[in-house]
């Protein structure tokens, strides 16, 4: 357990003045949230991306982890189940950063990725994985990204996970340096500045004039994988690229 409360404090915690409480908490013995801020200063982002129909929010969750990236420049993140309603993704910052500007940070990825998601911009009292939920009885932890659509309908485990294996899951993580944070943060505000002159000028247009694109499709949409022309074979190594595990649950008919 040293190893992985030490790889908490690494990633996520301001300071280890809680280990105690901590050991319980990842026992199982109780649960508590643990604050992520410190003096207007926090070291962690937290997503939460709730149960949606069609296992929609995984879809969501695989999106942004994978535009955080791509897109960003910003290390992997860590993903969990809550073992309750969601998703999580962890930002781990290497310096504390002001609670304000990291909330600005999320509501600007928010609005850039998965605006239709409600999330809780100013919370940062968390209860750390792994750890037992109380309502459900299940355990939330932190997850193998490559696995994580096999949780999409329990969104916990039922057995306490191995605190080596979790420990394991967080080792390979970095955190996101000064410069890579500012320079995602400078990436997102020209996207909204871009965005908010775009809307600007198609409102002053004539509507005749204004661009308009097919059904089914949209303006940013990037260039990727035709499905027409994909064998299975094509789709799965995509798929597999984008970090997704795919399910297959429906059987084709002669």
């Amino acid at each position: 357990m040293e190893k992985l409360i030490s790889e908490l404090g690494r990633l996520y915690l301001p300071t280890a003045d809680n280990q105690q409480r901590l050991q319980h908490h990842l026992r199982g013995e109780a649960t508590f949230a643990f604050d992520l801020a410190q003096d207007g200063f926090t070291r962690a982002i937290v997503i939460d991306f709730h149960k949606a129909a069609g296992e929609l929010h995984w879809q969501r969750l695989c999106e942004v982890a994978n535009a955080l990236q791509s897109e960003l420049g910003l290390p992997a993140p860590a993903v969990s189940v809550s073992g309750g309603e969601s998703y999580r993704l962890w930002l781990s910052l290497a310096s504390p950063i002001a609670i304000a500007q990291a909330r600005q940070f999320l509501a600007l990825l928010h609005k850039a990725y998965f605006e239709d998601e409600q999330i809780d911009i100013g919370r940062t009292m968390v209860e750390l994985p792994p750890c037992l939920h109380v309502a459900t009885g299940l355990w939330a932890a932190f997850i193998n990204p490559g696995m994580g659509g096999a949780l999409a309908e329990d969104l916990g485990l039922d057995m306490p996970p191995n605190d080596m294996s979790q420990a394991a899951f967080l080792e390979k993580l970095d955190s996101i340096s000064s410069e890579q944070f500012a320079q995602a943060l400078d990436t997102l505000q020209r996207r909204q500045a871009q965005s908010a002159t775009q809307a600007a000028t198609q409102a002053a247009m004539p509507r005749a004039a204004r661009p308009h694109t097919a059904a089914g499709s949209t303006a940013s949409q990037q260039p990727g994988l035709l499905l027409q022309d994909a064998t299975l074979e094509d789709i799965v190594n995509h798929l597999h690229a984008m970090g997704i595990e795919p399910t297959f649950r429906h059987v084709l008919k002669n």
